[in-house]
């Protein structure tokens, strides 16, 4: 016992002064300004960068603007803080972009913050240039936040390459969170980051950055060991190895929405690009005997073993979650078996 203290005293500064530059250093070669290590904090995942950054913002009778469709843990975190929660639109039919109408309409002198999840979880969309841009004017135009959930960053393998919101800092300032589970694909290890990237220091002058630390001083940490093999991960991972898993994640994609196209009550308005999921909406004048996406993903569990999660759980009522992130064969299993389903389900027309 005394040794593993002694080997998490000593490991512990070192991890810090060796990660966070890193981290640093990583995320700033896609950014137009340098990222300081002193703005980049490590948390046991992303979960707990969600709960961090939105009790930070919390205050009495403020509110926050979530995605719809979402991420539900933001829901959930914004109830723990007393955070009222409200929800702007993402449009399907322009590829899940945020309807930036529903989100002016929304905001008030007691908004906090907005979140943006690029690449998206649930939708698998990945947000262009320009488009962040005009999200970002708009933030700024709110005289809000922006907390860009990147979890998935560089995760992007259709025509729109990752851009990480910190490019419009100079905009509005914006709070990313990270995670090494998502590209690296170590999702049980829980480790993720925060970095405010801020380049007019409003963070700074607003207390922000020092009430994120104080909340880190009163928290866990991730794992020292898991720390410690944080550079040689992001140092030693070659090309080749998010090349290889880039090619899987368009192979499933690929499989995926051809085979929706043969599913009739089924509709994928947008292929996904990104992340390691898509949506897609229940057409109920072409089944019978199924009254709500719930009900379809019960019988569906039932009569053919396939798990999806509902669309009401994202936010999204009478649409389906797909998870991409199976073996191919799986995957066309699965898809096979649901289009069995469908069919027996289906309406003679």
């Amino acid at each position: 016992m005394l040794l593993l203290m002694l080997l998490q005293l000593l490991l512990t500064p070192l991890t810090s002064i060796v990660t966070l530059p890193l981290l640093a250093y990583l995320m700033q070669r896609d950014l137009p300004y340098q990222l300081s290590p002193d703005n980049v904090f490590l948390t046991v995942g992303g979960t707990q960068a969600i709960d961090i950054i939105l009790h930070v913002l919390a205050r009495p009778g403020a509110n926050i603007l979530l995605p719809r469709p979402g991420y539900p843990l933001y829901d959930a975190h914004a109830a723990c803080c007393l955070l009222e929660v409200r929800y702007f639109d993402l449009s399907p039919e322009r590829g899940w972009e945020v309807d930036l109408h529903s989100l002016e309409a929304l905001a008030d002198e007691n908004t906090v913050a907005m979140v943006i999840i690029n690449p998206s979880n649930p939708c698998g969309n990945v947000c262009t240039l320009q488009h962040l841009k005009k999200v970002a004017e708009t933030a700024r135009k709110l005289g809000i936040c922006v907390i860009s959930d990147e979890v998935y960053a560089h995760v992007a393998f259709g025509s729109n390459p990752f851009v990480p919101m910190g490019v419009f800092a100079s905009i509005v300032p914006v709070i990313t969170i990270g995670s090494l589970s998502k590209r690296w694909l170590v999702p049980g290890w829980r480790i993720g980051w925060i970095a405010t990237m801020d380049p007019h220091e409003i963070f700074q002058k607003t207390g922000i950055k020092t009430n994120i630390i104080s909340y880190l001083e009163i928290t866990s940490d991730p794992p020292t060991f898991m720390q410690a093999a944080i550079p040689q991960i992001l140092e030693r991972t070659n090309d080749d190895f998010h090349f290889k898993n880039l090619n899987m994640m368009r192979e499933a994609a690929n499989i995926f929405y051809d085979v929706c196209k043969e599913i009739p009550c089924l509709t994928c308005p947008h292929k996904p690009e990104g992340a390691m999921a898509a949506m897609v909406k229940i057409n109920f004048s072409k089944v019978k005997d199924i009254v709500d996406d719930l009900d379809f993903c019960v019988k569906l569990a039932k009569e053919e073993s396939v798990i999806l999660l509902p669309g009401v759980t994202v936010g999204l009522k009478n649409w389906l979650r797909i998870s991409l992130a199976v073996d191919p064969s799986d995957l066309e299993e699965g898809l096979s078996r649901m289009k069995a389903f469908s069919l027996r389900y289906a309406k003679m027309s």
